[in-house]
């Protein structure tokens, strides 16, 4: 059974999400029939299918060194399903750079508790999130996630207000040089980047509408359970835990004042609350009950990607 299978961190594991993944974007890319394929597009789609696979490993990998989850794949395996559960995410190019980018800010945020090498770990979460900016504005907020690290880990050294301020420059200054290169109107970019909507009405079809208000449903299930839990987990590690919760906050908000309503934008969600169901599936006593909830989301992702394409 599904959840057995991925109740152990094992090698064949690693190829299943891989293959899963590498499989269903295939199938994600033929549905763009309005898309030329040049040799460019090709590199472009591989590049793209690349920075997934990585983020599912860096999922894992944030969740084992940090000890979020227990010695399980049940995190990457849900990120690949919340994927395919929406596969107009699969195309959409400046999402999937911002989300890796916010990966791995995340990755550094959630090792500051160890507080070793710090002002380098901010430098980098800081730099990645500015980055992600410039891909999806909104993206932006997460600096909400960096002030809450700073504050509850190293608030006592000044200098660590700081050092976001210098990320910001030095991006600043590069993203100058490509703006004095290319000849780009600043004021027009900033203008169609920053724009926000609270229209949510951008689904194309039904599917779509009901992959959304199930995904909600789980995302519910998941965040309230782990919240309600939070007491009951290791006081040195509810800290991290609470940065999970935030992000996951965090997330929702990209998605609310993105102004293109897009499944896409809900891709900034899917790990933190990757991490949140893993640790609920984990705390599901009844074995059977774990298969049929793994199995269920396992099943509703299968079918609505395939009912989207």
């Amino acid at each position: 059974m599904i959840a057995s299978l991925f109740s152990k961190t094992k090698p064949i594991n690693y190829f299943i999400i891989a293959a899963l993944l590498v499989f269903l974007y295939i199938l994600a890319q033929k549905t763009q029939t309005e898309l030329v394929w040049t040799g460019y597009e090709y590199f472009k789609k591989v590049l793209l299918l690349g920075l997934l696979l990585l983020s599912t490993f860096w999922v894992h990998f944030i969740t084992q060194k940090n000890r979020l989850t227990k010695d399980n794949n049940y995190a990457p395996l849900l990120f690949v399903l919340f994927l395919v559960l929406f596969p107009s995410v699969l195309v959409h190019t400046k999402l999937i750079i911002a989300n890796y980018c916010i990966i791995l800010a995340l990755r550094k945020l959630f090792a500051l508790h160890s507080l070793k090498d710090s002002k380098i770990k901010i430098f980098d979460a800081s730099l990645w999130i500015f980055i992600a900016t410039l891909f999806h504005f909104w993206s932006i907020l997460f600096v909400v996630l960096l002030a809450f690290a700073i504050l509850f880990f190293v608030s006592k050294d000044y200098r660590n207000w700081v050092i976001p301020i210098i990320a910001f420059i030095t991006v600043g200054i590069f993203f100058s040089i490509y703006i004095l290169a290319s000849g780009t109107d600043l004021f027009l970019f900033i203008d169609q980047r920053t724009e926000m909507s609270f229209d949510f009405t951008a689904f194309d079809n039904v599917y779509q509408n009901i992959a959304l208000a199930i995904f909600s449903s789980i995302s519910l299930l998941f965040f309230v359970s782990q919240a309600l839990d939070l007491s009951s987990k290791p006081f040195n590690m509810q800290s991290s835990y609470k940065k999970i919760l935030v992000s996951f906050i965090i997330g929702v908000a990209v998605y609310v004042f993105s102004a293109d309503k897009n499944s896409g934008s809900l891709l900034f969600t899917f790990l933190p609350l990757s991490i949140l169901g893993a640790n609920y599936i984990e705390s599901i006593g009844n074995r059977w009950f774990r298969e049929v909830v793994l199995g269920s989301i396992a099943a509703i992702a299968l079918f609505f990607f395939f009912s989207q394409l």
